[in-house]
Formats: C-alpha cells, sequence, structure tokens
C-alpha cells in the first residue's frame, strides 16, 4: 500500500505549496496557479479543502502555508520523487535531464516498501542527481543555507548546491557549462543587463553569461 491515501492532486498541491513556502513566505494563489497549470478558481476551491482537511492554512488577502500534518506529508512525497529520480539515474542510466517527468508520475503510485527498497539499494543517498536533499524516512530534512545564484554579490567565490530539476532544456544547458552539484564558480555582475550574471566555472572554457531566469533556478553556498 501506498504511505498515504491522499489524491495524486493533493500531492501535487502540497509539493507546490511546500517549494513556495521555502523562501519564507505564504504561497499565494497565483503562483500556485502558475506552478501547477490550472486556474486560479481551481487553486482557490482546492484550498478551502485542504484547509478542512488541515493540511494548509490559509492568511487572509496573502496566501497559504503547510501546516505541521501537511509539511509532514510534503516531505513523504518529495522523498519518494528524490529517491525514484537518484534510482533512474544511478541504476537505469536515465540522464538527469530526463528523470522529473517520469518521477512525477512513479511518486503516486510507488508503495513505501518500494521507496525504502530503492533507498537501501542505493546506500541511502543525502541528495537527489541534482543537489536537492532528500528528507529522511521519518520526514525530517537538514536544512542547508544557500542563496539564489543570482543572488549573490559581486565577486563571490562559490559552490553549486542544487539546481531545479523540472526543464530538461535548462539542465541540459547546465550540465554543458558545467553547472552542476559540487562545481565551484566565480560570479561577477556583467553582459550589459540588469540581472545577468558573468560567471567562470572552475575548469571551465570562460566565462558564461547567465541570464537571470537560469541563475535564480540554480541554489549555492559561497565560499569563504
Amino acid at each position: 500500500m501506498k504511505s498515504s491515501s491522499l489524491s495524486p492532486s493533493v500531492e501535487d498541491y502540497l509539493k507546490a505549496v511546500y517549494s513556495l513556502n521555502e523562501g519564507g513566505g505564504p504561497a499565494s494563489t497565483n503562483e500556485l496557479a502558475r506552478l501547477l497549470a490550472v486556474q486560479p478558481g481551481s487553486v482557490s476551491g482546492m484550498i478551502r479543502r485542504m484547509a478542512e482537511d488541515g493540511l494548509l492554512r490559509h492568511e487572509p488577502y496573502r496566501g497559504v502555508r503547510l501546516t505541521e500534518e501537511g509539511s509532514r506529508e510534503a516531505l513523504k512525497i518529495l522523498r519518494r520523487h528524490r529517491i525514484i529520480e537518484s534510482f533512474l539515474v544511478q541504476r537505469l542510466g536515465y540522464d538527469w535531464d530526463d528523470v522529473h517527468a517520469e518521477a512525477e508520475r512513479l511518486e503516486h503510485a510507488a508503495s513505501e516498501r518500494l521507496i525504502e527498497a530503492m533507498a537501501d539499494a542505493l546506500g541511502h543517498p543525502a541528495t537527489d542527481p541534482h543537489g536537492a536533499p532528500i528528507p529522511t524516512r521519518a520526514g525530517r530534512i537538514d536544512p542547508t543555507p544557500t542563496n539564489r545564484l543570482d543572488e549573490v554579490k559581486p565577486g563571490s567565490t562559490v559552490t553549486v548546491r542544487s539546481v531545479a530539476d523540472e526543464d530538461p532544456v535548462r539542465l541540459r544547458y547546465l550540465k554543458s557549462v558545467g553547472l552542476v552539484p559540487g562545481a565551484k564558480a566565480a560570479v561577477w555582475k556583467g553582459g550589459g543587463e540588469e540581472g545577468a550574471l558573468t560567471v567562470t566555472v572552475e575548469g571551465g572554457a570562460g566565462p558564461l553569461r547567465i541570464e537571470r531566469n537560469v541563475a535564480s533556478r540554480v541554489t549555492v553556498s559561497t565560499d569563504p
């Protein structure tokens, strides 16, 4: 049996709210509609139902946050997703740009037994192929201080920690220029447009111009 009786749509909402809450603020209806590719009216109805079920807490005129129960369920879903991605890459030979959509489908059907068997076979990895931390079986996740690449001060040296996994084209680009988890890079402003960065990846061919919409999907830690 699955570890949860929640519907796939509720699981998707929990994951989306968790992602938006990670920035510290509530998730707005419009943000959820954009992230889930649905109409705002549909989001409002789902929010009401999930709040009644104790999964969300609504803040009038601001948005929603996960309750303790909602956060616990969201972390279970993230664990399933990230372990599946890891298994597909490490054991079945998938490329890192080819696993997100597959994991999105499988995470709703995978049993607790299957996920734990995958985790055992992989040696219980701490992160998925994109560098995102994998929640523990107990539903905990270790917070790691990071910044988005587009938030880094000019002149900083950084280590890439994770990259967003939902866009295969962006993932292929990041891999081609070496901006992958563990890579070190020097960062400064440049390129002639506000928000664009010039980045030199250690061991890379030369300076890269990274658009803000790409840099915002890369998390880094600042090196001393």
